[in-house]
């Protein structure tokens, strides 16, 4: 009798052939250890698969782990806590990360499947991780208004008015329903674009209505399908650039979306069409998270280190007037600011960062003047200070408001200390001109501050004077 030897391998013949676990085979092929199929999809020949060595297949396999702890290891690796507008990521996001190749599928159900903890924490560590979450993982009704930061009634609004559309949907069985629900799953990218693309609406104050409010978008019409449509005027301010640089860009570019309506003084393009060329070109981009503000405070007990969402910054003009920071956070650390600024001289705030501004500090009277829980769950606060006490935080790990100084006298050549757009130096001292010996010829002050602002507009003044004489 003549036995016929086998040739092609499906993944469980492979694996049963070297009699390791079938996710191990999986892993093995999705990580490179073994070749790619090369028979056909999901088989292999036979010279590849007795070329594997089954001890390292074997080795290679950790765990594997459950789609609810992958999940859970993702979302802490977004933060902690969750920051503003980034909803939790779920077992079911797994199964699409999974489907997107970020993930290598090694058993169970294929909607919350057995995933690899090494490529888990590996994924974990990428610093692109919201936005690939937003490209490959579409979110529910709720997480949606999450991802957007609006209460569920606002995103009902939203899905109402047109400007946004499924991408997809999920069954769901729900008990409290009496049986199965299909669910609408929405792009994390077009959430992210929603701002962008819509600049006429206040998503601030979209996102600060107080519960129990009637939304602000329940007496606006619906968008008549196919006649969602944007002026030149209105791509310009979702650009953010003048209305003649889009003109450019129409005449420029050959690819520039044709209109759809209008008039020849007045065209009309479709909003989706718009879109898309203004990504392929580089000239939006899809958010996918805001650099959290950083605070370093001075408590009783050492220096706090706290973070605030959503970041705004307004840094007054006079010395006399307010600076204010607000920001989202969560109630443990609303209180820790609470606490830290309710003394008679407010908190020192030691070092600020805030994207877009350089890192500040202020010695004193930082104090905690607003907080208000929104409609949506969100806790946002706001900070205020005189604005005559900002200065430039210091380089130093303690941050502190750097102290330089204004020479009465002009710097040589061979001054080495750090200079400043108003005229200050940072002595050294190694500096023959600024070092220890220096005090006589520099006024000290603080620096980045609104009196620095002010010291570099004298002298500007005092040296038109001496030019004009």
């Amino acid at each position: 009798m003549v036995r016929s030897v086998r040739e092609v391998f499906d993944e469980s013949e492979a694996a049963g052939r070297l009699r390791v676990p079938v996710a191990a085979w999986r892993w093995a092929t999705g990580s490179g250890l073994v070749p790619a199929a090369d028979v056909g999809p999901g088989r292999w020949s036979r010279a590849v698969v007795e070329a594997a060595d089954p001890e390292a297949v074997r080795a290679a396999l950790r765990g594997p782990v459950g789609a609810g702890w992958a999940a859970d290891r993702l979302t802490e690796a977004l933060g902690g806590p969750l920051p503003i507008l980034r909803p939790r990521v779920t077992a079911s996001a797994v199964g699409h990360l999974v489907t997107a190749g970020l993930l290598v599928y090694l058993g169970g159900d294929p909607q919350f499947p057995d995933v690899h903890p090494d490529q888990v924490a590996a994924l974990a560590r990428r610093r692109d991780l919201p936005a690939l979450l937003d490209r490959h993982v579409p979110l529910g009704p709720e997480q949606a208004a999450v991802r957007l930061g609006v209460r569920r009634c606002d995103y009902d609004q939203i899905v109402r008015l047109g400007w946004i559309s499924p991408v997809s949907s999920v069954t769901v069985g729900y008990k409290s329903h009496g049986g199965w629900t299909t669910v609408p799953l929405y792009s994390g990218v077009d959430l992210a674009l929603l701002p962008v693309l819509r600049p006429g609406v206040d998503w601030e104050a979209l996102r600060t209505v107080a519960a129990g409010r009637r939304s602000p978008l329940a007496g606006l019409a619906p968008v008549t399908p196919g006649r969602d449509v944007v002026l030149l005027a209105e791509v310009a301010r979702i650009a953010r650039v003048g209305r003649a640089a889009v003109v450019n860009w129409r005449r420029r570019h050959a690819d520039f979306p044709q209109p759809v309506g209008g008039t020849d003084v007045h065209p009309e393009f479709a909003r989706s069409a718009v879109a898309a060329w203004l990504l392929d070109h580089d000239k939006i981009e899809i958010p996918s998270q805001i650099p959290p503000a950083m605070l370093l405070l001075d408590g009783a007990e050492g220096p706090t280190r706290l973070r605030l969402d959503g970041p705004m910054l307004l840094l007054a003009d006079k010395a006399e007037e307010e600076d204010q920071l607000s920001g989202w956070t969560t109630d443990a650390d609303a209180d820790a600011l609470a606490e830290l600024t309710a003394g008679t001289f407010g908190a020192s705030l030691r070092r600020l960062t805030v994207p877009g501004a350089a890192p500040l500090a202020v010695p004193g009277e930082v104090r905690l003047i607003d907080r208000f829980r929104t409609g949506s769950g969100g806790l946002k606060v706001t900070l205020a200070w005189s604005a005559g006490l900002r200065g430039a935080a210091s380089d130093r790990q303690a941050g502190g408001v750097v102290r330089h100084g204004l020479p009465y006298a002009g710097t040589g050549k061979a001054c080495a200390c750090q200079r400043h757009d108003c005229g200050g130096v940072v002595p050294v001292n190694w500096c023959q001109e600024h070092g220890t010996s220096a005090e006589p010829v520099l006024e000290w002050h603080s620096g980045g501050g609104i009196r620095c602002s002010d010291l570099a507009r004298h002298r500007t003044a005092v040296a038109a004077g001496a030019v004009s004489e």
